[in-house]
């Protein structure tokens, strides 16, 4: 199984770079694709693609998925086993002010990324879907089977992947497709535009951190270790030729000013805060319900938050990640 190839879009980002080195590690053939959008530092998604260049089983292309005859040409002659589509455009208050890079990058690109695998005969195709599909809710943990709710463009976005999907999977079923609702990823390489990251940069750069809210958030943060745990085994588990959908969480939501002071016990310092409003494209919670994918894996414990975080806090403080 393990001679198998596997791609994945997105590589030189978070997630992506994170699975691509386990896979690499455990002699698996990846290809991987990016196109380097400048949303979050380039410099930072080149400096993990040089790290996966240095193992002889890693292909890498810059490849933007949304050209419809490039990606059509990356497939040809490829046979790739699984695809794992990682590739998207994050954030979700940049979609109030650039929303027509959400259409095409995260439906439309979807949308090449499905109809190339299925006519090159991929076996199976897991995508990132996102917890922000949920919405606002009351009532927690919150589950796969509850009503989804998306409150801006982006959560629309991976909805309606999760409906191409599951229509996909209704008519085609010689493919395993799986739909993953990632909760508030963190760890080592993270993005700089995430909660941690942007707070140990405020730090060491002496910056200003925003608190919108004045920090009265509660986040289901999930380690990257338990995320890539997740992905592989999902890889190369003998899965039902349908579509399924998981949430991927720690089941143990932790608001954002007790964050804070775990982060200054590891830190000893902490930024200049400036408390501001609601961001309205923001959720007040999250928290999900993670049984579902623990029973289907048969996984046990997720990270600890304190460990975690101490994880994350040392490495980037040993990598000098505040100076890109």
């Amino acid at each position: 199984m393990k001679n198998k190839k596997i791609m994945i879009t997105g590589v030189a980002g978070f997630i992506g770079f994170s699975l691509a080195e386990k896979l690499l590690k455990n002699k698996c053939e990846v290809y991987g694709i990016d196109n380097y959008d400048p949303y979050y530092s380039v410099i930072l998604k080149k400096e993990r693609v040089k790290i996966l260049k240095t193992y002889n089983k890693f292909f890498f292309f810059k490849l933007d998925f949304t050209n419809k005859k490039k990606l059509s040409n990356f497939f040809k002659k490829k046979d790739f086993y699984c695809v794992i589509n990682l590739g998207a455009q994050a954030g979700v208050r940049y979609s109030l002010t650039n929303p027509e890079k959400y259409i095409n990058s995260n439906f439309l690109g979807f949308i090449n990324i499905i109809q190339n695998s299925i006519h090159s005969g991929v076996k199976k195709i897991i995508y990132a879907s996102s917890s922000s599909v949920y919405g606002e809710q009351k009532k927690f943990p919150l589950t796969e089977k509850i009503k989804i709710n998306p409150k801006n463009l982006y959560a629309r976005t991976k909805m309606m992947n999760e409906e191409l999907a599951e229509d996909i999977s209704n008519i085609n079923k010689n493919v395993s497709i799986i739909g993953l609702r990632f909760f508030t990823v963190y760890g080592e390489w993270s993005r700089p535009d995430m909660f941690m990251s942007k707070f140990l940069n405020a730090i060491y750069n002496k910056k200003i951190m925003q608190l919108y809210n004045h920090g009265n958030h509660s986040r289901d943060f999930t380690y990257i270790g338990d995320v890539v745990t997740i992905l592989t085994k999902l890889i190369f588990k003998n899965n039902p030729r349908k579509h399924l959908i998981f949430n991927v969480c720690s089941n143990k939501p932790i608001h954002l000013t007790k964050l804070i002071n775990k982060i200054f016990f590891y830190t000893k310092k902490l930024p200049k805060i400036k408390k501001t409003t609601f961001q309205q494209a923001d959720v007040l919670k999250t928290h999900g319900d993670n049984s579902k994918i623990k029973k289907y894996l048969n996984l046990k414990n997720f990270m600890n938050i304190d460990l975690g975080l101490k994880k994350t806090v040392q490495w980037y403080y040993n990598n000098k990640m505040w100076k890109l």
